[in-house]
């Protein structure tokens, strides 16, 4: 056989196997679904939501405390100035996850607090409205797999949770918030914690914590694809429940935090301006105002308060620390696995701090007590503990901001964005204006998924990921948003704003947020025409998503306080019940007893019930004496006690003025009669509380019923009962 035959043969042959090869890799191909094959390139997509994280929480935003994953990830991509969400979670979570208005999604307040009046409004059912897409749906559309674990908060009832909106697999939480360490309830609206897996009721295993369970869970299943699915890229979103109240970690991330926080917020919140201004994430000339009137003066607090609100911060950095170890996890994961490369992450949180602290109310410590909870200092954030940082912590979070969540101040609104993956800038700080509902455009855009889904609000950031544009949205393009009341409309640089819960101001302002993100300098008079142009701007807004104006008195923290007291009633009707029975029958034995008596013993009846008489009205006057004391002395305790807004030392000193007033002049009255038995001191003390009486009655005709007035009125009623029994006992024989 000549070299030439035996050539052409092996060319032949080597023809033959590239044939059969590439034969067998199409039948392969073509066996494998149309969804299933990846676009070259598509990114897996990481979306990380932290509850309640304030604008200077993450080290990379200028934060002491630790979160090396987060702080990497903004070294690795993009930190944005100028993101904004809305003031408070579930209208949040629907903007982030549709890409629409919160009106428009459905969910433009959270259940827990939206008024009687808007229930029936299609804008505020708490659940994602008919028609509307969730982004995991468009993205499993566009052939990626969808997973989800933590909390949602965007219904739970037949079609609203995950797996019903485009979710493969969803370990899912649908409340405000829960416990960190096992099911129990964390707030007395749930029975216990809400936890389902693909749709079904789920329980929690025993030895749970909330980051570490949910990596875990996220892990598994992506881990759990097989064959042609584990060949798709992935949509992992992971909304943690830290640090949402209540705030709890492992002792050993909590120990390196105990001597942080001993001087205080106010010294707190000038630290994490400075770290906000060496990180390059605002200017050096950045004015900030004080802290808003709900927060004490430090230095007015006893060394035992000052522990435990020291311990509490110490708690909430050490969870948002174990968070991010937790989320280390992950990526540790994804690079071994070889994915971390074409990974795109984001992190961003859902509005600013927390300032609720609803353990200073004495019904919600009766109510932790029977759920198990305790607030000792020296095992704080640990299982069965119950801590929040409060107004004073959380403004600093915020910082510079003004206010923190549930408030349109920019402290509750603006919050840290991180985009970090392939393609992407690496080290950037990015100053153009965003909003939450920008996410699901920005990530379809950047995954390449060509959607046809219903249209979005929202607008992608690619354009200034990709350098082509400097802003996505231009100097004469109105944003408006809405929660609850707390409205704001955005147009170039100005930002319009109106705060109308307890502690903020109703009236509408106008601030210039580039130059002045702490909002210290009303413009509205000086630029007049601006004001107005953008009040209209908002009016169209409102009116265009069916935005429905707050009934008089409304405001969010009074209504879930409202909700709460209601609760908290229903969970102790029967220790109520029994305790009013056995006093109602123990005061008509008492009362039988006495007329009994009297028949018999008519002058030593007289003289022994004017002897009770004069003892309980003793006691009713040392009451007064000593709330008098304790108004004057702790008179922000107090406020908070009695639902009081004192926001300023003017309001301070007024609570001072005429509460101390009040009951101590009450309570000097109704001493003198007990100590010199004669009735006529009574009468003063009678006309104080009957017109205290009178006033709240009027209150509530005109703004409406209110569940935490109840309990003031009741003790009222109860103390003009006493004294006219006191009028009655001691009248002259």
């Amino acid at each position: 056989m000549s070299a030439s035959t035996i050539l052409g043969r092996m060319a032949q042959a080597y023809r033959w196997f590239w044939r059969g090869t590439l034969g067998l890799i199409c039948a392969v191909l073509a066996a494998v679904p149309a969804s299933a094959q990846p676009e070259a390139g598509r990114p897996n997509i990481v979306l990380i939501l932290v509850d309640d994280a304030g604008y200077t929480d993450f080290g990379a935003y200028g934060s002491e405390i630790a979160t090396p994953t987060i702080d990497a990830l903004a070294a690795r991509g993009v930190r944005f100035s100028n993101f904004h969400a809305t003031p408070m979670c579930a209208p949040s979570r629907a903007m982030l996850m549709t890409g629409v208005d919160s009106h428009t999604a459905g969910v433009a307040n959270l259940p827990e607090t939206t008024p009687r009046a808007h229930r029936d409004l299609p804008a505020y059912q708490g659940r994602l409205a008919p028609g509307v897409e969730t982004l995991a749906t468009r993205l499993k559309r566009g052939g990626y797999r969808t997973y989800m674990a933590g909390k949602w908060h965007l219904g739970h009832g037949s079609g609203d949770l995950p797996d019903a909106h485009g979710f493969d697999r969803s370990f899912a939480m649908d409340a405000t918030g829960a416990d960190n360490w096992d099911q129990r309830s964390y707030f007395p609206l749930y029975e216990r914690a809400p936890w389902f897996e693909d749709g079904q009721p789920a329980t929690l295993p025993k030895d749970f914590y909330s980051s570490a369970f949910l990596v875990d869970q996220m892990i598994a299943y992506i881990d759990g694809a097989q064959g042609a699915e584990a060949a798709r890229p992935f949509f992992a979103y992971l909304p943690f429940l830290a640090i949402h109240i209540p705030v709890q970690a492992p002792e050993a991330f909590v120990r390196k935090y105990e001597a942080a926080y001993l001087d205080g917020w106010a010294a707190q919140r000038a630290r994490r301006r400075e770290g906000a201004i060496s990180s390059g994430l605002i200017a050096a000339d950045t004015p900030m105002d004080p802290s808003p009137g709900s927060v004490s003066d430090w230095n007015a607090l006893t060394p035992d308060e000052q522990a435990l609100a020291a311990r509490s911060m110490a708690v909430n950095a050490a969870m948002l620390e174990a968070m991010d170890h937790h989320l280390g996890r992950l990526v540790a994961h994804l690079k071994a696995r070889g994915q971390y490369e074409n990974t795109l992450f984001v992190v961003l949180s859902d509005n600013g701090p927390e300032a609720g602290d609803p353990t200073v109310h004495p019904l919600f410590r009766a109510w932790m007590r029977r759920q198990g909870y305790s607030q000792e200092v020296e095992t704080l954030g640990g299982p069965g503990t119950y801590g929040a940082i409060g107004p004073g912590w959380a403004s600093a979070a915020a910082a510079p901001g003004a206010l923190y969540k549930f408030y349109a101040g920019e402290g509750g609104l603006r919050v840290p964005l991180i985009l970090a993956g392939p393609g992407l800038p690496q080290g950037q700080t990015e100053r153009a204006f965003t909003l939450i509902s920008d996410i699901a455009p920005t990530l379809l855009d950047l995954a390449g998924v060509a959607d046809t889904g219903p249209p979005m609000h929202g607008r992608s950031l690619g354009p200034v990921l990709r350098e082509q544009a400097s802003a996505i949205y231009g100097p004469r393009d109105p944003v408006g948003l809405e929660a609850a009341g707390e409205a704001a409309l955005f147009k170039g640089d100005y930002k319009l704003t109106r705060n109308a819960g307890a502690w903020g101001d109703p009236s509408w302002r106008l601030y210039d947020i580039v130059r002045d993100p702490g909002e210290t300098r009303d413009l509205a008079a000086e630029q007049p025409a601006r004001f107005a142009e953008m009040l209209a701007d908002y009016d169209a807004y409102a009116k265009a998503v069916g935005a429905a104006e707050i009934p008089e008195g409304f405001s969010a923290d009074r209504q879930v306080a409202a909700n709460l007291g209601l609760h908290i009633l229903a969970d102790f009707r029967t220790p109520l019940l029994a305790g009013l029975s056995l006093i109602l029958l123990v005061v008509v034995a008492a009362v039988l007893g006495a007329r009994r008596y009297g028949r018999r013993q008519p002058e030593r009846a007289a003289r022994l019930g004017r002897m009770i008489m004069r003892g309980l009205l003793g006691a009713v006057g040392v009451l007064f004496v000593a709330i008098a004391l304790r108004i004057w002395t702790r008179p922000e305790a107090m406020a908070a006690t009695l639902g009081l807004a004192a926001q300023s030392p003017l309001g301070l000193a007024t609570l001072r003025a005429d509460m101390g007033a009040f009951f101590a002049g009450g309570g000097l009255f109704v001493l003198g009669a007990a100590l010199r038995a004669e009735r006529r001191w009574l009468a003063p003390a009678l006309v104080l509380l009957s017109l205290a009486l009178a006033g709240r009655v009027v209150s509530l005709l005109a703004g409406g019923w209110d569940l935490m007035s109840l309990p003031p009125m009741v003790l009222e009623a109860l103390l003009i009962l006493i004294l006219a029994f006191g009028w009655r006992g001691l009248r002259p024989a």
